[in-house]
């Protein structure tokens, strides 16, 4: 029986090894952003066409290489950073695996120029599915040049899994400022199908904050600088009121690569306990330096996830840090013993404490049943007592009852809001967040931002599939500026956030014009909707995937749904339990969580009766 096991040819071991390295427009661009910092550059530059599918392009002023290294680079395994086993336990340069020009080549059309200040003429060579079709000299700047063209040209399976251009642009940009932030000393340029996108000078790390997130971050930053023989932490976190209600912009580095780490992102949250609430998130930008052979960077092909040899130490020093710069700032939560003049003017503070008051204080029942020992839980029988009144408010009184007929229908949420259309009585709100509503069978307990959550989605799901949604212009159309990624976000999502009733015009240079905003939300306010709509947008999370529209919808319910901890009138309790029981799925959350729990009458008894 004849042999079956082959090695592959290096073509298709270039392309399989290329599915792990460059996934994505995105990747290639990181790669080869990371190159050029490696090669010493000052001034890199990015250029992208078709978002990245027809050219990524990276110019960078560096120290250039041969005409044999340049060749040599595109090689499997071919690194200048490595020479022996005990190197990787050093690294402190970004790209060194040696796979990420070689993975380009295996799926693109590749282009480079390079050359060395020392030499008089520079090196081209194109290759094509890794196979090189020419190499000559040629006359170019001291640097390197390197394009890729026609990504996935030879896969078009692959090419076929990209996304739209405005999402693919997405991520490039998402690669691009993790690059720029974490080397604030170089000068880096982003332009997009000949459209200036980034323009960062070079400067410190604050101004390349300010550059990339936006200048209102400029006042709202508080330094981290911690120095310790084990490691040191710096960079900058956002003052509590800079803190966002999704993950929004948060950045670590260490030993300048950025990775992504849920554990020390906890230490950053804990620091900040008690001093943004339970819901939102803080901004920070922070680095670590630490020894390579603490570190193990070489874990994922992205080289975004890393381990630490002692994950617990690096945590509590972060942790640590962050504590120690809020408050050598003085940012923390402080008590305001100053009374306001409404205080200053009740009776209780204006009016001295004579001696008949005290005198009727301390001869009552309850002022005795507070001071005598051991008398805590004494409650005075006496009809007189001044707790009698409680037992008013729990007692049923027929006359407001109004008797009516039930009419059992097939839905069991139809029979629950007939029920409670039986009794003209009022609602309970619990701790500003729950609502308690009798019927016929027992009560129910409504959760009110659960209930109104579905209430718009509910709303929301109708409108997107209408032909014409319900618009409120706007009386004067606002302006808003946003950072560049979230412009190139908005400007992909515009028309699908229409078909929702927004109306939302891009006026350039990442500003847009708000011209009408759906009829269901409160005016007002816009500008931080559409913020606040983005952020939980990109950090949308679902073991299920959904549309954009989908996510657009779910995200707009979650946004402007009543929030827990709001007070509300009986007749706004009573049209969210009624505008609640009319919607198609009223027991859910569109994430699934109850909007109400029943207590019948049956339950109740059991639970009152003896064990």
């Amino acid at each position: 029986m004849a042999d079956i096991i082959e090695l592959l040819p290096d073509s298709i071991a270039n392309q399989i090894a290329a599915g792990e390295v460059i996934q994505r427009p995105s990747s290639a661009v990181k790669e080869l952003l990371e190159n050029a910092v490696d090669a010493g550059a000052t001034e890199i530059k990015l250029i992208i066409s078709d978002a990245g599918k027809s050219l990524i392009s990276v110019i960078d002023n560096g120290k250039g290489m041969s005409e044999t290294d340049a060749r040599m680079a595109f090689e499997r395994h071919a690194t200048s950073k490595i020479k022996k086993i005990d190197d990787l336990f050093s690294i402190r340069t970004m790209g060194f695996r040696g796979e990420a020009l070689a993975s380009i080549a295996a799926v693109a059309q590749v282009e480079i120029k390079t050359k060395r200040s020392e030499d008089e003429l520079g090196t081209y060579i194109e290759i094509e599915n890794s196979n090189v079709i020419k190499q000559e000299p040629c006359a170019c700047a001291n640097g390197t040049t390197i394009s890729m063209k026609n990504l996935f040209f030879n896969i078009p399976a692959r090419r076929n899994f990209l996304k739209s251009n405005a999402a693919e642009m997405k991520h490039i940009v998402e690669e691009f400022i993790r690059v720029a932030m974490a080397f604030p000393e170089i000068f880096f340029s982003l332009i997009s199908n000949e459209q200036q996108v980034f323009y960062l000078e070079a400067g410190n790390i604050k101004n390349r904050i300010v550059q990339i997130l936006g200048n209102n971050y400029n006042a709202k930053l508080v330094a981290v600088n911690e120095q310790t023989d084990y490691m040191n932490i710096y960079g900058f976190v956002g003052k509590p009121e800079a803190a966002k209600k999704t993950r929004g912009d948060q950045y670590f580095f260490v030993n300048n690569r950025f990775i992504k780490s849920a554990y020390l992102n906890h230490a950053v949250n804990s620091a900040f306990e008690s001093m943004i609430a339970k819901d939102s998130f803080p901004s920070y930008v922070l680095f670590i330096d630490i020894d390579p052979a603490q570190v193990d960077i070489n874990v994922h092909p992205t080289k975004q996830e890393i381990k630490f040899e002692d994950e617990k130490i690096v945590y509590a020093f972060v942790q640590a840090a962050v504590k120690h710069a809020l408050a050598q700032f003085s940012i923390a939560p402080s008590l305001d013993f100053t009374l306001n003049a409404e205080i200053q003017n009740l009776d209780a503070v204006r009016n001295p404490f004579t001696a008949e008051k005290k005198e009727a204080a301390t001869s009552s029942n309850l002022y005795k049943t507070f001071t005598g020992k051991h008398q805590a839980h004494k409650i005075d029988p006496n009809e007189k007592s001044e707790l009698s009144h409680w037992k008013d408010f729990f007692t049923k009184k027929e006359d407001k009852i109004e008797q009516q007929n039930v009419q059992i229908t097939k839905s069991p949420e139809t029979l629950i809001l007939q029920s409670l259309a039986k009794f003209n009585n009022t609602y309970i709100q619990l701790l500003n967040t729950y609502i308690i509503a009798t019927n016929t069978i027992g009560f129910i307990l409504v959760h009110q931002q659960h209930a109104h959550e579905r209430i718009l989605y509910e709303r929301f799901a109708a409108q997107s599939h209408s032909k014409q949604p319900s618009t409120q212009k706007a009386l004067f159309p606002l302006t808003i500026e946003l950072s560049t990624a979230d412009a190139v976000l908005l400007e992909d999502l515009l028309p699908d956030i229409s078909t929702l009733g927004y109306q939302i015009e891009l006026f350039g240079n990442n500003t847009f014009i708000i011209q009408g905003t759906p009829a269901d939300i409160t005016q007002g306010n816009e500008k931080h909707s559409i913020e606040l709509l983005l952020e939980q947008f990109k950090h949308f999370s679902s073991e299920i995937k959904y549309s954009k529209r989908e996510k657009l919808v779910r995200c707009m319910s979650r946004q402007h749904a009543i929030k827990a901890g709001t007070a509300l009138t009986q007749k706004e309790m009573q049209t969210l339990l009624e505008d609640l029981f009319l919607c198609s799925t009223p027991n859910v959350t569109p994430s699934g969580n109850p909007t109400y729990i029943e207590f019948k009458e049956g339950y109740l008894d059991r639970l009152f009766s003896k064990m």
